[in-house]
């Protein structure tokens, strides 16, 4: 089910978002930094490349309701169900509550499905309970692929059918709908990431088009362009209780010049 846009204000809008920071150069120092602009603005996770960092994370969400999140087998997907697993089982144990896990999409499209279907089924077990999200790099794929890849993931209860790493070129918005419209009266919601540029007015567009969650690692332009998309009619106008809210207004972490930019 499409989310009402016209019912996202200051406080409600960051949930719309799975903010990343995930090269491979990252420090703790950044990744500490992105941590707490996340808790700021209360998005859904705060996702980072792998468990190592996880600590860090959970530390820095304490007394919030962002979800430290870990990517596992990432970014390729190439790996051993076995050892996705047993990284999904390390992220658990180290704090952990949700998961970005990437498909491996050259068995996919070898056609060999009980290999994919047997690591979803391996995931789902090892992440516990907490969410869990399946990367399919839909752009590398042909029409009938992410049918049958997103199909797999909504077979193996997963919470969430992802479009892209954020590695490739993105997902156009007919690819998307495929993911979508087979997701669509299920028990799965849908994220995407990999927006291209201009990626604010981009972002605004796939959410309207039906995605639950935006994942990216430059969400604040995306998030705080929200009064200008309003302006522009690319979203209806607000519609719901109390003040749309001026988030820009207020930050103590933001540089408000560079939200402002990439529209």
């Amino acid at each position: 089910m499409a989310i009402d846009l016209s019912k996202i204000n200051e406080k409600n809008v960051g949930k719309l978002f799975d903010p990343s920071i995930l090269p491979k150069d990252s420090t703790e120092a950044a990744i500490r930094k992105g941590a707490r602009i996340a808790a700021e603005y209360n998005t859904m996770s705060f996702v980072v490349a792998s468990p190592h960092y996880i600590p860090a994370v959970v530390e820095e969400l304490k007394g919030t309701d962002v979800l430290p999140c870990s990517c596992i087998g990432f970014p390729f997907g190439a790996i051993p169900s076995s050892i996705k697993a047993a990284e999904t089982e390390l992220g658990v144990k180290l704090g952990a509550k949700a998961f970005d896990f990437v498909m491996n999409i050259g068995a996919l499209k070898d056609g060999n499905f009980k290999i994919v279907q047997q690591e979803l089924k391996d995931f789902k077990e090892a992440a516990q309970g907490t969410v869990t999200k399946v990367i399919m790099d839909i752009e590398l794929l042909t029409d009938e692929e992410i049918a049958t890849a997103t199909k797999m993931i909504v077979e193996a209860g997963i919470d969430y059918a992802k479009t892209s790493s954020g590695q490739y070129n993105g997902p156009s918005l007919e690819q998307f709908e495929i993911m979508y419209n087979v997701c669509k009266g299920t028990k799965t919601k849908t994220k995407v990431a990999g927006v291209k540029f201009p990626r604010p007015q981009n972002a605004w567009v796939f959410l309207a088009a039906g995605a639950d969650l935006i994942g990216t690692r430059d969400f604040l332009p995306m998030l705080t362009s929200l009064p200008k998309m309003r302006e522009l009619g690319i979203i209806p106008k607000y519609d719901g209780e109390g003040d749309a809210g001026d988030f820009l207004a207020k930050s103590t972490v933001l540089d408000k010049d560079a939200a402002k930019s990439n529209y």
